[in-house]
């Protein structure tokens, strides 16, 4: 059986179809709050269940409990602050109680029941969740750019946002991946989060998951990233080659996370495992700096902060992976755990390389990445990219 949602009720905050032209209708007469993708991925996920147990967006005592304490002000376990911020002067426009819209572009997306307002100190936030103040760090630049005041409470999703393309036939909510998951008689499910393109070493950690339990939940993150970052259609892409020719298909599901990456490293390594546990998995795959970036965290710290919590609170358990690679000298995949031979004999790119390679034309060696997945890659730059 597949792991109960966090906090016991799969939330769904999502408008009938019954009643969304009356509360569309409505939500065009009300106070409009202007709100970023990031917010719309938010408010997705708190309406499909993604987000169980929020029904909406943080009160304060439940912010700083989050920030100072990794839990909500009830004591269960939650790791990032989920919030949506307004102006001084627009939240002074407004008053507890009220109904407000959130809008994004000029088209209301979801209302939201507002219950408080306050100040947030953005510092402490970034010091405490990204553990650094540095605005080179994407995340806390995005905290920076937030207003200053934030909105707290219950919301209800008009519409859930349309994918392009290939993305929609695998944006499957948390109810429908669970019925699938029990369709399939799966009763151990591992999760596995990445916001990069596949290769050998997530693919070696992968089947040594799918080696223990009955089903892999491939879980690509699709929403904002880095600029710098490979597009969610082609990082999907990628999977669909290498699940083609290399992996059973009654042992994978393919579904996509719609959130947007944090870069909040530790504390985003709980996030991710809290909503791939509301999504059905009982283990959740945590590797080499997970949802890192740059130097900013220590290459295990990802794996280290599960220990910060007591046995079973979380209710969702990590699979933690040593760095994996190629070695020559193993003539296969291993990790640091079980290879001896020297970091000459293994063969590891950074993003950097990998991008470099794909501009000149070349592939990847077949040791770091399947040839097709390698394809997809230089297909898509290429298209990016085109010569003069």
């Amino acid at each position: 059986m597949s792991a109960q949602p966090h906090g016991g009720v799969l939330v769904n905050r999502l408008a009938s179809e019954a009643e969304r032209p009356a509360l569309l209708d409505r939500a065009r007469t009300l106070p409009r709050v202007p709100i970023t993708a990031r917010t719309l991925s938010d408010l997705e996920l708190i309406a499909m269940g993604g987000f169980s147990p929020l029904r909406g967006f943080l009160g304060s005592a439940d912010y700083h409990e989050v920030v100072e304490h990794m839990h909500l002000a009830n004591g269960l376990a939650w790791s990032i602050p989920v919030t949506c911020s307004a102006t001084a002067e627009l939240a002074d426009s407004l008053r507890e109680g009220q109904t407000v819209a959130l809008v994004l572009g000029a088209e209301p997306v979801a209302v939201l029941e507002l219950e408080e307002r306050y100040r947030y100190d953005k510092q402490r936030e970034a010091t405490q969740v990204y553990r650094t103040a540095d605005e080179a760090h994407p995340g806390v630049q995005a905290l920076y750019q937030q207003a200053e005041v934030l909105l707290a409470g219950p919301i209800t999703l008009l519409r859930r946002p349309q994918l392009a393309g290939p993305l929609e036939a695998y944006h499957l909510d948390p109810a429908k991946v669970r019925k699938l998951l029990a369709e399939r008689g799966w009763r151990t499910v591992v999760g596995f989060q990445t916001r990069n393109p596949v290769h050998r070493a997530h693919e070696y950690i992968q089947k040594c998951a799918m080696e223990i339990f009955d089903g892999l939940l491939l879980h690509p993150l699709v929403g904002e990233t880095k600029s710098d970052d490979v597009p969610a259609d082609v990082r999907m892409r990628c999977y669909e080659a290498l699940i083609k020719d290399y992996y059973p298909a009654d042992r994978v599901l393919l579904a996509i996370n719609p959130a947007a990456m944090r870069y909040a490293g530790p504390r985003e390594a709980i996030f991710h495992a809290l909503v791939r546990k509301n999504y059905g998995c009982t283990h959740f795959i945590v590797g080499r700096d997970h949802a890192g970036v740059g130097n900013y965290y220590g290459t295990y710290d990802a794996q280290r902060i599960f220990e910060e919590f007591a046995d079973g609170e979380l209710g969702i358990t990590p699979l933690c992976f040593e760095n994996t690679f190629y070695c020559r000298r193993c003539g296969g995949m291993a990790s640091t755990k079980t290879c001896p031979h020297p970091a000459e004999a293994r063969v590891s790119l950074s993003g950097t390389e990998v991008r470099a390679l794909l501009q000149r034309g070349e592939l990847p060696a077949v040791e770091y990445t399947r040839p097709e997945v390698a394809q997809v890659l230089s297909d898509s730059m290429r298209s990016a990219h085109p010569n003069p």
